[in-house]
């Protein structure tokens, strides 16, 4: 079983509602099916109690839920076809397409990244059971380089190599807008109260993106973004909070403009990924191919 845990405090605007629809209602992207089921097993509780799934809660309680796989998730390797950038014997670089999911996750079952490298490769290291070779994610619509590995060795090496930011991770965005060319320096925490979206916050965590205009049409642009670090969704919060919503992002964009260029995704795609080779040593510079997307909208001058 593989978990994460969030906080939610009940609003005026939740109360009157079952426990169960109240957290399917701001957590859209789980089931009403999925929190009963996570009610009746005890992984949600509110000020630190049971309750059950008809239960009403009151303004000013916190709710606490453990989110958690489904005992029925097990890992079958599933022959998924994979764009290979890059392979040896202990690491693959794949270009992910938008619209696969990196990992198992309540709703996603089946047809990760996970379950494609599981039949590519037959042994992988099971530090963890639901994500082996796994060192880092990109979000389902985003598209671009993902890289796992294939011993335990390198997956050890490779997951301190991401805490000390010892790898040069390069995207690119097409925004609404310009961003400028300069440094982000905005701290990121979870929203209040929208508790799977990100907000910049005085109090959040530090992040940092450097951001480079490639290309500007008057009213779209291509933008080349280097994490420095790597909070969740850094890029789409800090594009949004500069003015510059990335194109066809559902959660940080700007509908009409999505709608405007028929952008059903989010228009950023993990473009370059430099690091030394964790056994080697030897220097590796990896990019992953526009996505045909991207190439739709005439904004390619300029690109490394």
């Amino acid at each position: 079983m593989d978990s994460s845990t969030e906080n939610l405090i009940v609003t005026d605007e939740m109360i009157e509602q079952r426990l169960d629809r109240l957290l399917s209602m701001q957590f859209p992207t789980y089931s009403r099916t999925y929190f009963q089921y996570l009610i009746e097993e005890g992984f949600v509780l509110v000020n630190g109690l049971p309750l059950k799934k008809k239960d009403k809660p009151k303004a000013g309680d916190e709710i606490e839920i453990c989110f958690q796989l489904t005992p029925e998730i097990s890992l079958e390797p599933e022959n998924i076809p994979l764009d290979i950038l890059y392979e040896d014997d202990h690491l693959l670089a794949i270009h992910k397409p938008a619209g696969m999911v990196t990992h198992p996750a309540p709703g996603h079952y089946s047809g990760t990244f996970v379950h494609a490298l599981l039949y590519h490769c037959k042994s992988l290291p099971q530090a963890d059971t639901l994500r082996p070779g796994i060192v880092h994610r990109l979000d389902k619509d985003t598209s671009g380089i993902l890289l796992a590995a294939k011993t335990a060795e390198a997956h050890q090496k490779l997951v301190e190599m991401f805490c000390e930011r010892k790898l040069e991770k390069t995207y690119l965005a097409i925004c609404v807008g310009t961003p400028g060319n300069g440094t982000i320096e905005a701290p990121l925490k979870r929203h209040p109260t929208r508790r799977k979206e990100m907000a910049v916050d005085p109090t959040g965590k530090p992040a940092t993106s450097i951001c480079k205009v490639l290309g500007f049409d008057g009213k779209l642009s291509l933008v080349e973004v280097q994490l420095i670090t790597g909070r969740t969704h850094q890029i789409r919060v800090h594009l949004k909070h500069k003015g510059a919503p990335i194109l066809g992002d559902p959660v940080y964009g700007a509908p009409a403009w999505n709608k405007k260029y028929e952008a059903s995704r989010q228009m950023l795609h993990a473009y370059r990924l430099k690091l030394k080779h964790p056994i080697t040593g030897v220097l590796i510079d990896l990019k992953a191919p526009l996505p045909d997307d991207f190439k739709k909208i005439n904004l390619m001058a300029n690109l490394d």
